[in-house]
C-alpha cells in the first residue's frame, strides 16, 4: 500500500508550535494521526514515539515527570488518551524556564481527552482535528465517494477489500473502541442506533422520533449523538438563524462523518450499487459539505446549514469574514433554483458554490458559480 503525502497537515503542525509548545492531533482511530507524527518526527531530532498503547512505552512512563523531564527536541506521544495524567505533568515541564522539549501528542476523540487537555494545558496547547483523505490529499473524486478518506479503506486493492475493511473497523468501534473511552453503551444499541442514523444521513434531526423507534428516551438519544459526534464518526450541523420574518428550521442536521463508514452501514459496495440508493443526493451532499469546508478551512463554529419551512435552504452556509454559500448537486447540468435565489438575497451572501458531478466550473448568475466537484479544492481555497 502506497503513502499519500499530507503537507498541508504537517504545515499546520509546524506553524502551531511557533505558536505553543504543545501540540495535539485529535481524530477517530485509523485516519492517519499516527502517520503525520511520525513525519514530524523523522524531521526533527528527538526521542524515539512513544506509543502507549504498547506496554513496554508506557512502562517507561511510569514517572512521567521524571523521565519526559530527561527530554529534549521533538517528544511524541501516541494514544495519550491511555494515560491521562500526563496533563498536568505537560504543564509543569513545558513551563520550565528555558524548556528544551515540545511535545506532539495524537489521540483518539474522546469528550474526556479534550476535556483533560484544555483544563490542564490552557493557553499552552492547540488541538488540531484531524480526518481522512480530502480531495486536496487525493484527486479520484468517485473511489473517496465510495471508499470514504480513511486511509486502509481508500487505498485498498479494490472495493471488496475497501468494504471489508470498514466492516472490520465499524466492529473494532463499537466493541473495543467506544467501551475503552468509558462508554458504557450497550454495543448492539449503539450499533441499531448508528444503522438508523445512516438512513436518515443528512436529514434534520428528529430524537423523538429515534426515542421511539428504539424505546428509549429523548435524553438518552441526545447523549448517544453526542458521544458519537465527539468521537468523529458524526457531523452534527448546527442551523443558522437568520433575522428574517420567516419560519426557519431550529434542529439541526446529522450526517455520518465519513462518507465510506456510510455506505458501509447501508450495505453499499460499489458504485454502481451507490447510484441506484435512495440515499445518494444525501451521501453526495455530505462529501461536499465536508470537503467545502475543508477548502475554505471553515471551522466547525463557523459552519452552519439553513431552512425554512416554506422550503427554502442551504445546504452550508459559511460565515467569517465573508459569507459563502455551498449548495451540492449530483447533477452535471446544476442550474438555478428558487430556493438558490433566497438564500442569496435573505441571508446576503457574498458568493454561491454550487458543486456539481460535471467535469468543468462555470459561473451560472452573479457571484453564483457552478463547481465540479475535481475543481472544488483548486476554486473554494482561500
Amino acid at each position: 500500500m502506497f503513502r499519500v503525502a499530507r503537507p498541508e497537515l504537517v504545515a499546520r503542525v509546524e506553524a502551531a508550535f511557533r505558536v505553543t509548545p504543545v501540540v495535539g492531533l485529535v481524530g477517530a482511530r485509523q485516519v492517519g494521526k499516527t502517520s503525520i507524527a511520525r513525519e514530524l518526527r523523522a524531521a526533527h531530532p528527538g526521542p524515539p514515539v512513544l506509543d502507549l498503547e504498547r506496554p513496554a512505552d508506557l512502562a517507561r512512563l511510569a514517572d512521567p515527570e521524571l523521565a519526559l523531564g530527561a527530554m529534549d527536541g521533538l517528544v511524541v506521544l501516541d494514544e495519550v488518551q491511555q494515560l491521562p495524567e500526563l496533563f498536568p505533568v505537560l504543564r509543569v515541564l513545558v513551563d520550565r524556564p528555558g524548556n528544551p522539549a515540545r511535545f506532539l501528542l495524537s489521540g483518539s476523540a474522546s469528550p474526556r481527552l479534550l476535556k483533560l487537555g484544555s483544563e490542564s494545558l490552557a493557553g499552552r496547547i492547540t488541538w488540531i482535528p484531524v480526518e481522512g483523505f480530502d480531495l486536496g490529499e487525493v484527486s479520484a473524486v468517485d473511489p473517496l465517494w465510495l471508499r470514504g478518506g480513511y486511509p486502509r479503506s481508500f487505498l485498498a486493492a479494490n472495493d471488496e477489500d475497501s468494504a471489508a475493511w470498514r466492516r472490520a473497523y465499524l466492529f473494532s468501534l463499537l466493541h473495543r473502541d467506544l467501551p475503552a473511552l468509558g462508554i458504557d453503551v450497550p454495543t448492539r444499541a449503539l450499533e441499531r442506533f448508528l444503522t438508523m442514523v445512516a438512513h436518515r444521513h443528512g436529514q434534520v434531526w428528529n430524537g423523538a422520533d429515534l426515542a421511539r423507534s428504539l424505546a428509549v428516551s429523548q435524553p438518552t438519544i441526545r447523549r448517544w449523538l453526542d458521544i458519537l459526534v465527539d468521537s468523529f464518526v458524526l457531523r452534527e450541523l448546527k442551523p443558522w438563524f437568520a433575522n428574517l420574518e420567516k419560519r426557519q428550521v431550529r434542529s439541526p442536521k446529522v450526517y455520518v462523518r465519513d462518507s465510506g463508514i456510510l455506505h458501509t452501514l447501508l450495505d453499499i459496495t460499489t458504485l454502481h450499487q451507490l447510484e441506484g440508493h435512495p440515499v445518494i443526493g444525501a451521501s453526495w451532499e455530505g462529501v461536499v459539505i465536508r470537503e467545502a469546508a475543508r477548502a475554505l478551512r471553515a471551522r466547525e463554529d463557523q459552519s452552519w446549514f439553513w431552512g425554512t419551512h416554506t422550503g427554502a435552504e442551504l445546504d452550508l452556509l459559511i460565515t467569517g469574514s465573508r459569507r459563502v454559500g455551498v449548495e451540492a448537486k449530483r447533477t452535471t447540468a446544476p442550474a438555478i433554483t428558487p430556493s438558490m435565489k433566497t438564500a442569496m438575497r435573505d441571508l446576503d451572501l457574498d458568493v454561491l458554490y454550487v458543486v456539481h458531478a460535471g467535469e468543468s466550473s462555470f459561473p451560472l448568475a452573479a457571484n453564483v458559480e457552478a463547481v465540479a466537484a475535481r475543481e472544488l479544492r483548486a476554486r473554494l481555497a482561500p
